[in-house]
């Protein structure tokens, strides 16, 4: 039995699958992210009700972040920065509490996302893929040549600083920079900037639309210019917002202009940036990926 385990800011999903079919979730269970002690305590319950005789084959964990995801560090698995309340330092490998010798990976929740699409979703086909989340945070995955871009860290792109638009006079959010990508964007910031939720905006969401479609725009640009992917997958409760997508899609066709001539991105009704197909299943089949990848590796000579 291997397991994969999708960590989020808001939420917690895991689900285990049998070793000879890692596609087949065979059970799953989502946990609301609180404090660590009563979040972690969940997820190893959810573990200790599937485990084989008390272990799994390998387990592949998605986590939200900064989170460290390089074996060969001292503080492999540790969420380190992040601006959730309570969970900055928290060794989450060690509280899983999994039995010694059980093969893990690691990456960031986004990446895990992009490797989920990747294998299973919007990203079949391609080689190269981009996964833009845009919630409660702001973050991308990246997937090179089938596997995550790096072992070693992970994309911070929520925090890069963006053209301010015109008619934006909001502060921002962000605890770090304030008016970052994440500070202007993300859930919690449409929220500061309008007093109420982005779902209930009423006549200034067409507004909302504009100003974070303008922002989010540019990530995707910097994306394109700093990685080249061939796909571009745009995830998060943000982008579910009604009329977000398309307007992303314009303002990055018009911002890249013909400094790319030809870029798929040109078009916007093309299939450079879409949404993903797994739903909010992108991770933990990404996670579930991660295990049935270092089982296989644990396997070979």
């Amino acid at each position: 039995m291997i397991a994969g385990i999708e960590t989020g800011g808001t939420k917690v999903i895991c689900a285990v699958a049998d070793r000879q079919d890692p596609g087949t979730i065979l059970a799953d269970t989502r946990i609301e992210t609180t404090s660590p002690e009563e979040t972690l305590a969940a997820i190893r319950d959810f573990l200790a009700d599937h485990a084989d005789d008390g272990r799994f084959d390998a387990v592949g964990i998605a986590s939200f972040g900064p989170v460290d995801v390089d074996v060969e560090s001292p503080r492999f698995g540790w969420i380190t920065s992040t601006p959730k309340p309570g969970w900055r330092s928290t060794d989450l490998l060690e509280n899983l509490h999994l039995a010694s010798g059980t093969p893990v990976r690691l990456v960031s929740d986004v990446t895990g996302a992009a490797l989920g699409e990747h294998r299973s979703g919007a990203g079949r086909g391609v080689s190269d893929l981009a996964y833009v989340t845009v919630g409660t945070g702001v973050g991308a995955g990246l997937v090179v040549d089938g596997g995550p871009l790096s072992w070693r860290s992970h994309p911070e792109l929520g925090h890069i600083l963006v053209r301010r638009h015109p008619r934006d006079r909001f502060a921002g959010n962000c605890p770090f920079h304030g008016d970052c990508l994440e500070g202007l964007v993300s859930g919690p910031a449409i929220e500061a900037r309008w007093g109420k939720p982005g779902t209930d905006l009423g006549p200034r969401q067409q507004e909302s639309v504009v100003l974070s479609g303008y922002y989010i725009a540019q990530l995707l640009a910097t994306i394109t210019y700093a990685t080249a992917p061939q796909r571009i997958i745009a995830g998060g409760g943000v982008m579910k917002t009604p009329g977000l997508l398309d307007v992303v899609r314009e303002q990055l066709a018009r911002l890249v202009g013909t400094a790319l001539a030809e870029h798929p991105l040109t078009n916007p009704a093309g299939d450079y940036v879409v949404r993903p197909e797994l739903g909010d299943e992108s991770g933990v089949r990404g996670a579930l990926s991660l295990a049935s990848d270092a089982m296989d590796a644990e396997a070979r000579p």
